[in-house]
């Protein structure tokens, strides 16, 4: 095993911080609020869906000091070793404000002011990558903040005039980097963390056989990757989830590879990371990519993670399952293979042994010429849950009859699941309209989907066939004419 520190240690804007005493569930929203006093960070909704708890974090990645916004409402204290928190008390040097929040000012950018230091923050972490960002640019950025007061339009005009009022090069944060580097580099010291709070524990494994050795000595332990949803467990359910294993910092687990005829995402890419490699192999991805949750969430949230919670609305599996992808799960030393739909047997519950974990996804590419897609629906364009999510696959022989088709749903049933009668009905038979008129009905056969909050049954029914129309319909060059009436 290796060498074991028992603290958890990260720098708080300028100061180090060095904790042996803290709860497994302990977020760093309510530890910057309760224990430090830095107000600033505001809760508005403790589910990481509104922005106003929006921070800076930054994380050593190979020989680069990255920084990105996310939500600290649902990002635990544990998870921060190593890092660099930063807050928007630590913007304003001296008295002079940082030309983000200047912008702010001077183009009216805040309301009732609960939202804007959220804004702020999301802001800062563009202006830093992005000195004259495009309207598109900062409407992606700000995806994960919302406005109560709806007041877009003047933050818009603000982050499109940040640099206006001074240069990233300029900025503190940018001139400290290089010691806050080497002062992070310090603090890693290469150490599994384990430390306890009363009957709480937390480790962070030195590196991935080290977690898998943790695993195997702890099953029943809660695996928490980048808190997106378990941050919910807590803030939202009050559930116990000590003890737990973070691994958000294993670089072992942060690998992209390039194979022969495929890609393997390891579990811990973050979508971020993820999101550029799938667009640029899957190029019918970039529409769902740009729906996926929000910059602080696309930031938190791992590729591992969206598969291993198993939740039925998650927005990834669908398209997965009909790119034909396959897990590794890894138990100590030993690992298997299987197809990712095998992988989900009921509402919540996985194939997946105590102490058997998620290592990498591997995405088969897709072969020239077949025909895919990918489709969200939901109440919001973005940062939203779906009420269904399809994915559609099919090719065809040369006299356009359906050789083979992979049809998936998410919201559909209690896991992302195919659309094996559909499949059936469409293999060997002419790709027309007249066939899929006659398979969409018999969706119902595939799915019994219920009706909650995000829409009913009868609406999920509808919108899963006449996604299919669509599909249908784009692959022959028309424009969608979906059938409307919903009783």
């Amino acid at each position: 095993m290796a060498e074991t520190r028992s603290s958890i240690r990260f720098i708080l804007n300028g100061d180090l911080v060095e904790l042996d005493d803290v709860p497994a569930d302990r977020t760093l929203l309510d530890f910057l609020r309760l224990d430090h006093r830095l107000r600033g960070t505001k809760e508005g909704c403790a589910e990481g869906d509104c922005g106003a708890c929006t921070v800076l974090i930054g994380r050593l990645a190979g020989d680069n000091l990255v920084y990105e916004s996310v939500t600290s409402c649902i990002r635990f204290v544990a998870s921060l070793d190593g890092c660099h928190v930063v807050t928007v008390e630590h913007l304003a040097r001296e008295g002079v404000m940082n030309p983000v929040q200047q912008a702010m000012v001077e183009h009216h950018g805040s309301q009732c002011g609960f939202c804007t230091p959220g804004f702020v923050m999301s802001l800062y972490a563009l202006w830093m990558k992005t000195p004259r960002p495009s309207r598109a640019q900062v409407e992606q950025a700000l995806q994960g903040n919302l406005c109560r007061c709806t007041g877009y339009a003047p933050i818009i005009r603000a982050a499109e005039a940040m640099s206006d009022y001074g240069a990233p090069e300029a900025d503190p944060l940018r001139a400290e980097r290089q010691s806050i580097k080497a002062r992070l580099q310090e603090l890693d010291d290469g150490k599994r963390v384990d430390v306890r709070s009363g009957e709480h524990r937390t480790i962070i494994p030195a590196d991935l056989d080290d977690f898998a050795a943790a695993y195997a000595e702890l099953p029943d332990a809660t695996i928490v990757a980048g808190s997106t949803d378990v941050g919910l467990w807590v803030t939202k359910f009050m559930r116990e989830i000590s003890p737990v294993i973070h691994i958000g910092r294993l670089e072992g687990l942060k690998r992209i590879e390039p194979l022969d005829g495929a890609t393997r995402f390891f579990a811990g890419v973050t979508y971020t990371e993820a999101v550029p490699v799938l667009v640029e192999r899957y190029p019918q991805l970039e529409e769902l990519m740009s729906r996926f949750a929000g910059e602080q969430i696309r930031n938190m949230g791992t590729i591992g993670g969206n598969i291993a919670n198993g939740s039925p609305i998650g927005d990834m599996p669908p398209a997965l399952i009909v790119l034909g992808a396959t897990l590794t799960l890894r138990k100590g030393n030993e690992r298997r293979d299987l197809p990712l739909e095998d992988f989900f047997i009921a509402y919540h519950h996985q194939d997946r042994e105590p102490g058997e974990f998620v290592e990498s996804v591997t995405v088969p590419d897709l072969p020239e010429g077949e025909k895919f897609a990918v489709y969200k629906l939901s109440k919001r364009r973005e940062e939203d849950i779906s009420a269904v999510c399809g994915a559609f696959r099919v090719k065809l022989d040369d006299q356009g009859v359906v050789v083979s088709a992979r049809i998936a749903f998410g919201g559909m049933a209690t896991t992302p699941k195919r659309a094996a009668t559909i499949e059936a009905g469409l293999v060997g038979q002419a790709w027309t309209a007249e066939i899929i008129e006659t398979v969409a009905p018999q969706m119902v056969e595939d799915y019994q989907p219920i009706s909650d909050m995000r829409a009913s049954a009868r609406y999920r029914l509808l919108a899963a066939e006449n996604l299919l129309r669509r599909f249908y319909q784009e692959t022959i060059g028309q424009s969608a004419r979906l059938r409307r009436e919903v009783a």
